[in-house]
């Protein structure tokens, strides 16, 4: 009798039902939905790559959203020096420098380290110092193993630091570094933090680390697909060594040389180029996005049939 009694209690709680709250008519959020409108990266070349359509004469046409969308969450993998870093840095400083407030999560080297760096790439970029010294808020969570390890206090220290500095944009360098040693979590804590940040009308850059086993141009990072299937978008770094004539011709560099690519592998908010882009360092450790391999195929085509 006591076992069908369980048994009775088990079905009882696991019995489905309605959840009325969940359903919501289009017309009773109408009010709530975003402006679709860009955020310049301060990444040269970046901010084309993003673009809506504008009915013009009953016609389609595709417009230059001017940057990442307003509200996204978007994802930055790539194997290791290949300029995630170097790019929310340059994101990070560009807001400061306009007088947003920016929160920066460094998980994987302590801030000082980090605001060094950032110090001097504002230079280059022409920003003051004095803005990004009041703009630039960070959480050291690479210093701090409560942060690091302790989700709930990481993201009760980020909400405190929106509410107190009125932020707009938060960097997590890396997300990866949450769930180090614990992969088979890292749905859990990406979804988590995606939830927060969309909760707090944030736009977002995560970095994620890529295994250089992993698929060189898929969003695949080191928990799997965890962040790539969760976030708005992903944005893919990566190196290429010049290793055939075929290469050499192509990117115009000799053997043994190394060039740096960027894709975008997708975005759910608008639409986006598709190719893949040259990428470049410049000496003074700024990011450039460059010509897609396309446009460099038909130029290099163009130029050998002139010489022909």
């Amino acid at each position: 009798m006591k076992e069908i009694n369980e048994k009775n209690n088990e079905e009882i709680r696991e019995k489905p039902e309605v959840y009325e709250e969940g359903i919501i008519r289009l017309s009773e959020i109408e009010d709530k939905i975003p402006k679709l409108e860009g955020v310049s990266t301060g990444i040269e070349g970046l901010d084309e790559l993003f673009f809506k359509t504008e009915w013009k004469k009953k016609k389609p046409f595709q417009i230059s959203l001017g940057g990442i969308p307003r509200y996204s969450i978007m994802n930055l993998t790539g194997v290791s020096d290949t300029g995630k870093s170097l790019m929310v840095e340059q994101y990070a400083i560009k807001q400061a420098g306009k007088g947003e407030k920016v929160a920066f999560i460094t998980v994987e080297s302590p801030a000082a380290f980090v605001a060094m760096g950032m110090k001097e790439r504002a230079k280059v970029m022409g920003i003051e110092e004095k803005k990004i010294d009041e703009n630039i808020i960070f959480i050291d969570a690479a210093s701090h193993t409560k942060l690091r390890e302790d989700l709930p206090s990481l993201l009760t220290t980020l909400a405190h630091v929106i509410k107190t500095y009125r932020v707009n944009h938060t960097i997590i360098d890396s997300i990866t570094g949450l769930y180090e040693h614990k992969e088979m979590m890292a749905r859990i804590i990406v979804r988590r933090v995606f939830n927060f940040l969309k909760k707090w009308y944030q736009t977002a850059l995560l970095v994620s680390q890529k295994r250089s086993g992993h698929e060189l141009m898929s969003a695949e990072a080191a928990g799997g697909y965890a962040v790539g299937h969760i976030v708005d978008g992903t944005m893919v770094l990566y190196k290429e060594t010049i290793d055939s004539s075929y290469k050499e011709r192509l990117y115009g560099l000799p053997i043994g040389e190394i060039v740096r690519l960027f894709r975008i592998d997708g975005c759910r908010l608008t639409g986006h180029d598709t190719y893949i882009h040259l990428m470049e360092i410049t000496e003074k450790g700024l990011v450039k996005i460059g010509p897609s391999l396309l446009e460099l195929l038909k130029e290099r085509t163009k130029a050998k049939s002139k010489k022909s």
